[in-house]
């Protein structure tokens, strides 16, 4: 995921970079002198280069991956790259597919369970994720016992973990402070 959000990135700024470089064009000058005693014409040749992006291929459908490739010229520098990024969320399907032909049917949904998604879809329908080997209401306690384990963690946290409120004596001290002025009027 943290790939697909760089690779993303990477070809914004080369977008955005790509619109804020002037148009280049190529320019023929052309100086010409005479003397008396010599005449000729000098050409000067302008083109701009050009960075090509290098094409990245993988032959292979059943790879969970995708090819990323940029190049960005400016008047003096070119620059070209390109790579492949992995798809953790692909990865994760094949694995559980393969499980799940293999007949490891909790092992399969263990697999899906890594994603907080199908986490928090589980727990709504009533069937938890398998926790370290137990199933049914034996996981439902388990996770209870061990949230830091979840996928959604964080979210968790947010969600069940009330912050103390802290009593202050502000108030009271505000109304004394009110009070001891009236008196000294």
């Amino acid at each position: 995921m943290m790939n697909k959000l760089i690779a993303v990135l990477i070809v914004a700024i080369f977008l955005a970079l790509l619109t804020l470089c002037s148009t280049g064009y190529a320019q023929t000058n052309t100086v010409s002198s005479t003397s008396s005693t010599v005449s000729g014409t000098t050409t000067v040749d302008r083109t701009p280069g050009t960075a090509s992006a290098p094409s990245v291929v993988i032959n292979n459908q059943d790879v969970c991956s995708f090819a990323a490739s940029a190049a960005l010229q400016t008047q003096i520098l070119g620059l070209a790259g390109g790579g492949s990024i992995r798809d953790l969320n692909c990865e994760r399907l094949k694995l559980s597919r393969a499980l799940f032909a293999m007949g490891m049917k909790v092992g399969a949904v263990a697999m899906l369970c890594q994603d907080e998604r199908v986490f928090s879809a589980m727990e709504m329908s009533g069937t938890p994720c398998p926790f370290y080997g137990k199933i049914g209401l034996e996981a439902a306690q388990g996770w209870a016992e061990n949230p830091e384990k979840r996928p959604d963690y964080d979210k968790w946290v947010k969600e069940n973990v009330k912050e103390e409120e802290i009593v202050s004596d502000e108030g009271a001290l505000g109304i004394f402070s009110v009070l001891l002025f009236l008196l000294f009027l």
